[in-house]
């Protein structure tokens, strides 16, 4: 079962991999809390412990405390932390909680952010359900919550004690969430590991087969054992994200203002990320920095984990937004632009108009894609 090592100035703790990690739940919360009290309280979404409370709670002799918060952006916001608050302090809990995030992303962000603000700070881990949740948001302590003026404007760094990922969990999840969430897998592959990006490159039927095999699983397992990998090494040696984290944010410029400009409603994350994949190859390439062989593979892999949710803008909105990014420094937009296949560089000159340029193209890309697919599907 892989264990992948984040250690980092402010925290040391491990990701673990493997099938059938909710069995052995409480006792892992023993170990992790030796001689040090504890009471477990449970954020989760109504659907996923509707699929799964039965197996959470199974290794528990008491139940935890459990509440219930929707999924989804736009239920990612400081409301949310306030009401989640206000439930904890009712259900009497003091500074010896432990929170446990029991979700996707948006819960994983809401939880860490609240752990680490209620009573001045308390305890959590993070036993993420979704494949984007347990490849990319649950490691590396970024916490938050949206504002209307931007995605995760207001947060913290917080690391839990540990991130449990247990593969069993993807038998639940909905195939687009299963896509979407491998689009951060890609992007890992695309900007860190090029080993990554030609396993899934090649292994696409095996892992999107719709009637999954043990090598489906097998393979599933292996993409979510690299990308955390990757994200590992990344937050090792730069937590704070003052240089090479920045690196993670590929196709999130654009990324973060497509899920703004259609109210965190249209697209799943991991879908807004890959459209705005897209436009950062375009800038790549109208820069010379990738070269055409290069990008259209990544295009090609990108569309192949689709099908990639269309949705209504206009490039001006697009560009506009960024301007609202949380990786801008002193004006200027942090951009992350693929060199090759397994490596970036980070510019700080990108222009309106390159970034409107690029925009046009992914929207003209877009449009000509899903009509091409819901032709496809039609006939």
């Amino acid at each position: 079962m892989p264990s992948i090592a984040i250690k980092t100035p402010s925290a040391s703790y491990d990701v673990t991999i493997g099938s059938g990690l909710l069995r052995n739940l409480s006792s892992r919360l023993a170990r992790l809390n030796k001689d040090k009290p504890f009471r477990p309280f449970v954020i989760t979404s109504p659907e996923i412990w509707a699929h799964w409370s039965k197996p959470f709670l199974a290794s528990f002799k008491a139940p935890p405390t459990v509440l219930l918060h929707p999924s989804g952006e736009r239920f990612k916001r400081m409301a949310a932390v306030e009401s989640l608050a206000q439930q904890l302090a009712l259900a009497g809990a003091d500074r010896d909680a432990l929170l446990i995030a029991f979700g996707g992303g948006v819960i994983g962000d809401i939880t860490g952010f609240l752990a680490a603000i209620y009573m001045r700070g308390v305890r959590y881990i993070q036993v993420p359900t979704t494949f984007l949740a347990q490849v990319d948001s649950s490691i590396g302590g970024k916490t938050g919550v949206n504002l209307l003026a931007g995605k995760n404007l207001i947060g913290s760094f917080n690391h839990p004690q540990a991130v449990l990922c247990d593969t069993d969990l993807f038998r639940t999840l909905p195939p687009a969430q299963l896509r979407a969430g491998l689009q951060e897998s890609i992007k890992a592959g695309i900007i860190y590991d090029a080993k990554l990006f030609a396993y899934l490159e090649k292994n696409a039927a095996t892992i999107l087969a719709k009637k999954p095999t043990k090598q489906t699983q097998a393979a599933i397992t292996r993409v979510v054992t690299a990308s955390v990998r990757v994200k590992a090494d990344v937050v090792n040696k730069d937590e704070k994200e003052l240089g090479l984290r920045m690196i993670l944010n590929f196709g999130h410029t654009l990324g973060h203002a497509i899920e703004s400009a259609t109210n965190y409603k249209q697209l799943l994350h991991g879908e807004a990320v890959a459209w705005g994949s897209i436009a950062a190859l375009h800038v790549a390439l109208s820069r010379g920095t990738i070269t055409p062989a290069q990008a259209d593979r990544i295009t090609k892999t990108i569309l192949r984990y689709g099908p990639l949710s269309p949705f209504k803008t206009t490039a001006a909105k697009l560009v506009a937004l960024t301007y609202s990014d949380k990786k801008n420094r002193s004006g200027k937009r942090a951009y992350v632009l693929p060199t090759a296949i397994g490596s970036t560089q980070i510019i700080y000159d990108i222009t309106d108009a390159e970034l409107h340029t690029a925009s046009e193209s992914m929207l003209t890309l877009m449009r000509s894609h899903t009509t091409g697919a819901t032709n496809k599907k039609r006939s």
